[in-house]
């Protein structure tokens, strides 16, 4: 099936939902058309509205007081997991579980954090992982009216926004062979066009293309090697004049075409010695970063000779970010954590330019020169994101941390609409990080 001319020339970015307004900017209307753009507020998908860990909100706290950021509110009500809230309008969507056999998303005011809605999507996939981590994991993705969650298990499906009514359902496992890694699927789908994109993984269809709207197989890439699907998600780029898309699997990064789900290259190297290839590749005008735990970060750059595609490596180096929370591309800078340290090296080279202990590891996103970390101790961190220097401008501890156990705190930041959310486990935490309070 063709692309549509929007999937060509960018991601189909996730929208706002359309049954409520909110903040500064209301919705006109009663329905968004899919071309309508995301509101500057809102953070509908994994790694926010362009997947890459990056706010364009602007109004921010510069720093923030001794004690943290105002707390709006907070619960414990929201059920086990490492899923990361999506906000769309007045609304917060998240994958939880209450147990070993209810996995489910529920939809949640952004005002108050109470629950609207709840559906069952499944059960926990591979409960007896070892170490044990069975829990929910993926982030929903909402586009319009369209809810899209992916669970544990690979129960893939299309839920309503407004009551969580199920459109369609797919099992990765039954209906693809698919084949997940050692703890479960942890995949956040991605929809671009009119496309699903996801991850089964095994020989069969390692990568898939569904309709969004009915779920129907538009094409399947059987990626040779037939990877198991690693824990990473789905990340578009172009390179070469080809529309395509990149995955880190089980035993390397991959790329397939975007039209067909041919299969393009591979780069195996930050795979290797990696027990969980985790973080969510860094993409950007030709060049594709990865890093994964006793491996390290990479960068290669796509080159096209005919109609053949490789990956030639740029740079490698075990210091550079490979943890689990993930790395953002600032302009010529690469931010994120290996280790003990958050470090701050050029993109295209990657030379360190200097790596502080702060908080880290940690998850991260960026918004307004700051980057905001969530500590896998449970902390929370501002930094100034500046090739110059670590400069921290706030720390904090969040009110009633959840007992860890052998897990740790690594569910991601989400900022949408001057707020901070912050969820571990069973709690999730909403924060005032505005400057000036919206209407003022």
């Amino acid at each position: 099936m063709a692309e549509t001319a929007e999937s060509r020339s960018r991601v189909d970015r996730p929208r706002s939902s359309p049954h409520r307004s909110w903040g500064w900017a209301p919705l006109a209307g009663c329905a968004l058309l899919s071309t309508a753009p995301v509101l500057a507020g809102d953070w509908p998908q994994w790694r926010g509205p362009d997947r890459d860990g990056i706010s364009k909100e602007t109004g921010l706290l510069k720093e923030w007081p001794k004690d943290g950021p105002k707390l709006l509110w907070e619960t414990d009500g929201v059920g086990d997991g490492y899923s990361t809230p999506s906000v769309a309008g007045d609304r917060l969507y998240l994958l939880s579980n209450q147990g070993l056999d209810d996995e489910r998303v529920q939809a949640r005011s952004t005002s108050d954090g109470k629950e609207i809605w709840t559906a069952r999507i499944g059960k926990v996939g591979n409960p007896n992982q070892q170490p044990k981590y069975p829990a929910a994991r993926s982030t929903p993705t909402v586009v319009g009216e369209d809810l899209f969650v992916l669970g544990s298990d690979g129960d893939l499906a299309c839920l309503s926004t407004a009551k969580g009514e199920v459109r369609w359902r797919k099992s990765l496992r039954a209906d693809f062979g698919g084949q997940p890694g050692k703890w479960a699927y942890s995949e956040s789908p991605l929809v671009e066009g009119d496309k699903l994109v996801c991850t089964p993984g095994g020989p069969d269809a390692t990568l898939v293309a569904l309709n969004k709207k009915s779920g129907e197989v538009i094409w399947k890439s059987p990626v040779p090697g037939g990877d198991a699907a690693g824990y990473a998600s789905v990340i578009p780029t172009e390179a070469g004049g080809v529309r395509q898309y990149v995955q880190f699997l089980a035993q390397g990064v991959v790329g397939v075409e975007a039209k067909s789900g041919k299969y393009l290259w591979r780069y195996e190297k930050t795979a290797q010695g990696s027990p969980a290839n985790i973080p969510t590749p860094v993409v950007h005008d030709g060049l594709v970063y990865s890093g994964a735990g006793r491996s390290g970060g990479a960068l290669v750059r796509l080159k096209m000779e005919g109609d053949k595609f490789t990956a030639e490596q740029v740079y490698f180096s075990a210091k550079l970010p490979t943890a689990i929370g993930g790395a953002v591309r600032v302009g010529d800078h690469i931010y994120g954590c290996s280790g003990q340290a958050l470090v701050c090296a050029l993109f295209e080279s990657g030379n360190i330019l200097w790596s502080e202990r702060s908080i880290a590891p940690g998850s991260i996103c960026w918004a307004e020169g700051r980057l905001y970390l969530h500590g896998e101790n449970g902390d929370v961190a501002l930094v100034e994101a500046t090739p110059e220097a670590y400069r921290e401008k706030g720390r904090f501890t969040p009110t009633h941390l959840p007992q860890h156990g052998q897990s740790k705190a690594w569910a991601y930041p989400v900022l949408a609409g001057g707020r901070l959310y912050i969820r571990d486990l069973g709690k999730l935490w909403c924060y005032d990080v505005q400057a000036t309070p919206a209407g003022k």
